[in-house]
């Protein structure tokens, strides 16, 4: 990540939604557990829901997880290869190592969902590089199906990490 002017204050996420750091105050979580993988969505349309239900694990939603309550402690930050994403990530990550976390956050990496078919623009893939320098990171092909709502019949063979990490079984997925 690039350095930049300190903030006094996390950045806003827009639609209504709690700044970083600033966890929205929600029931806690029903069924959950704070051993299950949380997906963080940093920015709306990130794809933290179709990945948890194609591999498992907890959408946590626009918000840090809070272990104390019971939710999952080990996470993984999700945004699209956009520019808005890339920047989305980039935000969380910061609010992440200024300490706008809860406590005992473990974040397992960061997975970028491609936001269109074909190949990244040189701008975008230097942003990655960036986003790369100080986190994991697992990047998602464009998968059709889930443009319309629906479900691929096999899941890409690039989810294998992902279905590793999360603990699924890995069927459905292409070897």
């Amino acid at each position: 990540m690039a350095a930049s002017a300190p903030r006094t204050s996390a950045p806003s996420r827009g639609g209504g939604e709690a700044p970083w750091g600033e966890p929205v105050r929600r029931a806690p979580g029903r069924g959950r557990s704070r051993d299950e993988i949380g997906w963080v969505k940093a920015h709306g349309g990130a794809g933290a829901t179709s990945l948890a239900e194609a591999l498992g694990g907890v959408d946590v939603g626009a918000r840090w997880p809070e272990p104390a309550r019971g939710e999952p402690r080990r996470i993984l930050l999700v945004g699209r290869t956009s520019a808005r994403g890339l920047r989305a990530v980039s935000q969380a990550l910061g609010a992440l190592r200024d300490g706008k976390a809860p406590q005992g956050i473990d974040l397992l990496g960061v997975v970028l969902v491609a936001d269109a078919p074909g190949r990244l623009p040189l701008g975008l893939l230097r942003r990655i590089r960036v986003v790369r320098s100080v986190a994991r990171v697992q990047r998602v092909p464009w998968i059709p199906a889930w443009r319309v709502g629906g479900r691929p019949a096999r899941l890409p063979r690039q989810l294998s990490v992902l279905a590793d990490l999360v603990g699924a079984d890995g069927e459905g997925t292409d070897a």
